[in-house]
């Protein structure tokens, strides 16, 4: 059995236990730190420790996975927050050539994020000055780059002049400083891919807009990847969370030699064209993007690919789940959702897919950020196709759906249906449409509270989300699957946004 090391981006189920379940079962055993050394939201993790953990093991593995940001900062929240010096942070970088030495053979994969700028004021997960500060801390750099582009209007300027005026200037060195490190860092991510000590890197950008700092850092970080002529082996789109996912079906696919076509078909003519919320370009460059950084290729027929996937979007503008006005359980809201797709095609040729061309099917539910489609699902259930699937994802962005199903579909093409994909599978549905699209929003409602609130990881609020939960398993999930149980619920970050699951097939 082949081992890999993965350093995960942070302590949280989707980049703790989402890789390790997807790999579950299969022919490669997957090795992560143990999670009291990762830190949690805030508070930073020990580095030291997790290099020590890493230089342990590296000579038993055969591929490592590395999230920079943990390496460096000890994670995402701490890489908004830190007071490290450059030349520390580079040092720390520098440690993975150790790494090559200790083992030559090993390819390692990296990913290291381009920093964001929220548009709204909060900081729960920003610097304590976000709360105040922050749309206008966002709303600065959006004009910046305007102005640079030639297309900020007299309006923009006024506008600019006022929050230079207003915004503290101690908090504006302060934000820009970081950023300007972590520009830094992935320059020197870049150069070592160059160097060969990378043997593949992704660069994404978290929560990422078409203009403002974050899009201004993409350009520099692009124009030095060109310069390092590493275009074929440093990719660039949005995503954070799942990126770890996408660089384990890589590995997987390189050490079993496959290079996977898989055929995209959309529920509406015009969705590829869509550009999700929170994202920076239409969703057919990003699907690309994060087929090729899993290892492999976007087919141009069902015919000559090895897998099919099929997208569920609107036919225009995307919906946030999280929006008060958006209640998917009664009619759509909307003609991009109701008239302009055909939900009915693309189960209808799932079906097709799964039952006469005998392929692997992924069901990428992207038509709604934070939260899988009740439409969808139901369809899918009364098809029969709910645990036929290789893949299914729903949650967050459009770009970490993405990077849950394609790798999940990815690893089903190479070891087939194992009781462990089954039991992903019913968590993805408990999670993504249980949790996400219902459970969140009516626990929440009932307290009064909002998705950033709860009472605690394992309070009263998670006791709710429980009940709900274990009710949409034995109404939906187990007329076509049997004993789904739930062995355990909680709120990772003692709030309403994202939930921990352990989930079981008997």
């Amino acid at each position: 059995m082949k081992k890999i090391a993965i350093i995960p981006l942070d302590e949280r189920p989707c980049n703790y236990d989402f890789p390790q379940r997807i790999g579950a079962e299969s022919d490669y055993e997957i090795l992560v730190p143990p999670r009291s050394i990762l830190g949690k939201k805030k508070e930073s993790g020990d580095i030291e420790a997790i290099w020590a953990w890493l230089f342990d093991h590296i000579e038993e593995c055969d591929g490592a996975i590395l999230s920079v940001d943990m390496l460096v900062y000890s994670g995402i929240v701490p890489s908004r927050l830190h007071h490290y010096g450059i030349q520390e942070m580079l040092e720390r970088l520098e440690q993975v050539k150790r790494l090559k030495e200790i083992n030559p053979r090993i390819p390692i994969y990296a990913f290291s994020l381009i920093m964001r700028n929220p548009k709204y004021s909060s900081s729960d997960e920003e610097p304590c000055y976000y709360e105040d500060w922050g749309s206008q801390i966002h709303r600065y750099g959006e004009i910046k780059h305007l102005e640079k582009l030639n297309l900020a209007t007299g309006e923009d300027r006024i506008e600019l002049e006022g929050i230079e005026r207003d915004l503290p200037q101690v908090h504006l060195r302060d934000y820009l400083g970081r950023r300007e490190k972590n520009i830094q860092i992935n320059k020197r991510v870049v150069e070592m891919t160059s160097e060969g000590i990378f043997d593949f890197v992704v660069i994404p950008q978290d929560d990422a807009s078409l203009y403002g700092l974050t899009a201004m850092d993409q350009q520099i970080i692009r124009r030095h990847i060109r310069s390092n002529r590493v275009g074929l082996k440093a990719y660039m789109y949005p995503d954070a969370d799942a990126v770890v996912n996408t660089l384990l079906a890589r590995m997987i696919n390189h050490h079993h030699k496959r290079r996977p076509m898989i055929y995209v078909k959309y529920a509406s003519a015009t969705a590829h064209a869509v550009v999700p919320l929170y994202e920076d370009r239409m969703v057919h460059e990003t699907i690309k993007y994060q087929i090729m950084a899993a290892g492999g290729l976007v087919a141009s027929s069902a015919s000559e690919a090895d897998i099919v996937m099929i997208v569920n979007l609107p036919a225009s503008d995307m919906q946030d789940l999280l929006a008060e006005e958006i209640y998917i359980q009664a009619d759509l809201p909307s003609i991009p959702y109701d008239a302009s797709r055909n939900l009915i095609e693309i189960v209808e040729y799932g079906a097709y897919v799964v039952e006469t061309l005998k392929k692997p099917l992924i069901v990428a539910d992207i038509a709604y950020a934070n939260g899988g489609d009740m439409q969808l699902f139901d369809l899918l259930g009364q098809q029969g196709l709910l645990f036929k699937l290789a893949g299914y994802a729903g949650w967050n962005t459009s770009s970490n759906t993405l990077g849950t199903c394609i790798p999940m579909g990815m690893v089903y093409s190479i070891f087939g249906d194992r009781k462990a994909h089954q039991a992903f599978l019913a968590h993805r549905y408990l999670e993504d449409i249980g949790f996400c699209a219902m459970a969140r929003r009516k626990v929440s409602a009932e307290n009064g509270t909002s998705y950033r609130y709860a009472d605690g990881i394992r309070g009263t609020n998670a006791r709710q989300v429980r009940e709900e939960l274990e009710l949409f398993a034995k109404d939906l999930l187990h007329p076509l699957m049997g004993d789904v149980q739930i062995k355990d619920v909680y709120l990772p970050w003692g709030r309403m946004f994202e939930v921990g699951l352990e989930v079981e097939i008997c």
